[in-house]
């Protein structure tokens, strides 16, 4: 089945650009352009798409916004960033809303078409300017150890990558781990910080900054 692709992006041209470049691809199954998050939040249910490339800069609210409300409504759905931000800060926050992949608009179009397959495959792609501004990010930011403290040393190195923004399957590879071992160690984790969601617990152990 054909991976089903959302675009939000408020500028008509480069929204159509980026449409023209998924339908060319003829990979995916191109579900609509939108100009607004709320535009995609109304279709949303109806839509149910595999992967949504999202712009942050948006009128009304803004895409970590928007990621952070969906996510929660479809886990499954994946979220690839494409902005012009590439500061510290925006790309932490969208990683910690629960985008799954960073990539710039300055990226080129098979770069793009391939981070959406990739991110759909559970890989979190990001261009190396990003990757690199997300390793400075993280280490700029300490874990609490009141909460810290709470946890086994395996629990404390899952949660470090969650801030990362690795996913479960690549925690799983990284650790020699099977995937249910990890999200079994994360039911745990949130159970121990008494938290819900992977942006709750990682805001709670590095929400110092």
């Amino acid at each position: 089945m054909a991976i089903g692709v959302c675009i939000v992006e408020d500028d008509r041209e480069i929204r159509e650009l980026l449409s023209d470049l998924v339908l060319a691809s003829g990979q995916f199954d191109f579900l609509g352009g939108f100009e607004t998050a709320e535009d995609l939040m109304r279709a949303f249910r109806k839509l149910q798409p595999d992967v949504v490339l999202m712009d942050l800069q948006l009128p009304g609210r803004s895409g970590i916004e928007c990621i952070r409300e969906l996510k929660l409504k479809r886990p499954e759905t994946q979220f690839l960033v494409c902005t012009v931000f590439e500061d510290n800060e925006r790309v932490y926050e969208a990683l910690l809303a629960g985008a799954t992949g960073y990539m710039l608009k300055s990226s080129d179009g098979n770069s793009l078409i391939e981070a959406i397959s990739s991110v759909h495959r559970g890989e979190s792609p990001m261009t190396g300017v990003i990757a690199r501004k997300v390793i400075e990010n993280f280490t700029k930011r300490k874990p609490s150890v009141d909460y810290a403290e709470k946890l086994t040393e395996r629990e404390r190195e899952i949660v470090e990558y969650l801030s990362r923004g690795f996913r479960y399957k690549e925690i799983a590879s990284q650790l020699g781990l099977s995937t249910e071992t990890v999200r079994t160690h994360i039911r745990n984790v949130y159970e121990k910080l008494q938290v819900g969601t992977r942006t709750e617990a990682i805001n709670k152990i590095y929400g110092n900054k």
